[in-house]
């Protein structure tokens, strides 16, 4: 009696543990997961840093810049003079030292407009960093919706052939039942068995698909456990029918990310273009500085020399030829501008395309889907009269099998149709710049 207790107790403390290492997720938590923790979210933010960090009026040229130096040198010498009344006059190990320390100050007052036109430049190199950070963040969330209700349809595929085993299971006991009572043949016995069997093994199958999506699942949310059982609240696949594609179309020429860089793109272009250009401008230099000097002798009538004061200076200049690399460097930038222009085009056209294509997919979806419900009602209420007919022993088992199966094909196109319909609803909110509907 007590090591049965002990057992029950054990057994108790064990399906806590194993309730407790999973975790119930909804849609939203999946994202957030994936947006806090992903290795790809990290590395673009650690990027899209950068180019806020290069995104700086020092960085443009606005700024002076400022240096501080000092040095200390000095030299050993031996002299030797020959006098006019024959004498020498030699000093050896003379050891004469010079201190020098200085402020030094440059400034580029004017250089045909390159700082306006380089701080501008890096306006813009900042956005495309965030932009690129977002198409990051935007291409994460499309793959775990994708996943999350790729999960729950495997999950319902699983349901599906659960019961298909247990009408194999429920088969096998009619059929031992009856040829227990002489009422069946062996061979009816034996090849329900076999059904049962092969509906055991592709139960088994799915089990591996479920767990290979949960897994997957696991990783785009970049969980410590991979291996974590997840509870998903959602038990079916929500479709939205109403999406139009005219409204589509405008929302993706207006907000989609890879045709807002695309635009970026260009702009940056214009502006290296000017950046070049601005070297034909004269140029206005400002220097000044201060400087500390301090020289001490061992053989001169003079012990020692400090000098000290303050320099300044304007320099105006203008580039007049150099070796037609300015012109050459211009026609590039042009060059350069048009390949931006043509690169913008060609993606718009891809897009457009892309969105097209999809949206014919997503309606042919959506009249797949209500045919195949309505292929569902049907296979199940055939299922119903032919197993009572089984049991009554008015129907062959093959013919069962066939109506079985029927019913079991008509609910995995259901649930394909389904998440080919909903990959394709993602996909046009994705394109569309609306992805972020799912938070």
């Amino acid at each position: 009696m007590k090591s049965r207790i002990i057992i029950s107790i054990i057994f108790v403390i064990l399906n806590i543990t194993f309730v407790s290492s999973q975790q119930v997720y909804d849609l939203e938590r999946c994202i957030l997961t994936g947006l806090e923790n992903n290795y790809s979210i990290i590395v673009a933010g650690n990027r899209e840093a950068i180019s806020d960090n290069n995104y700086s009026k020092g960085n443009a040229g606005f700024l002076p810049s400022l240096d501080l130096s000092g040095r200390y040198s000095g030299t050993v010498n031996t002299t030797g003079q020959r006098l006019a009344d024959g004498g020498e006059n030699i000093s050896s190990g003379i050891h004469n030292t010079t201190t020098t320390t200085g402020i030094s100050l440059a400034w580029t007052i004017f250089q045909g407009f390159n700082v306006q036109t380089t701080y501008k430049k890096l306006n813009e190199l900042k956005q495309i960093g965030e932009l690129n950070t977002q198409v990051a963040v935007e291409n994460l969330i499309a793959d775990i919706v994708s996943e999350y209700y790729y999960f729950i349809q495997q999950k319902r595929l699983y349901s599906n052939l659960e019961f298909a085993v247990s009408l194999s299971k429920e088969r096998v006991r009619i059929d031992e039942e009856r040829y227990l009572l002489g009422a069946s043949s062996k061979l009816q016995l034996l090849q329900s068995r076999v059904y049962f069997n092969s509906d055991s093994s592709r139960l088994a199958r799915q089990n591996e698909v479920l767990r290979a999506s949960e897994i997957s699942l696991n990783e785009l949310m970049a969980v410590e456990d991979l291996g974590q059982i997840i509870i998903v609240k959602d038990s079916v696949l929500v479709i939205n029918p109403e999406l139009d594609y005219e409204n589509l179309l405008t929302e993706t020429l207006s907000n989609n990310t890879i045709l807002t860089i695309a635009r970026k793109n260009q702009v940056v272009s214009e502006y290296d273009y000017k950046i070049i250009a601005s070297r034909s401008y004269p140029y206005l230099n400002l220097s000044s500085g201060y400087n500390y000097t301090l020289n001490k002798y061992e053989s001169s009538s003079l012990l020692s020399q400090q000098t000290n004061g303050m320099n300044y200076g304007l320099t105006m200049g203008i580039g007049l030829f150099d070796g037609f690399n300015q012109q050459r460097e211009k026609m590039n930038a042009r060059i350069e501008i048009e390949n931006k222009e043509l690169q913008y085009s060609l993606i718009e056209q891809e897009i457009k395309a892309d969105l097209l294509t999809i949206f014919s997919a997503y309606l042919n979806n959506l009249r797949l889907l209500r045919l195949e419900v309505q292929n569902i009602q049907t296979a199940t209420e055939n299922l119903e009269i032919a197993f009572e007919r089984y049991k009554l022993g008015n129907l062959s088992g093959l013919d069962l099998r066939e109506v079985q199966k029927s019913l079991l094909d008509a609910e995995e196109r259901l649930l394909l149709v389904q998440y080919q319909t909903k990959t394709a609803e993602i996909s046009l909110l994705q394109i569309s710049g609306r992805i972020m509907e799912y938070l």
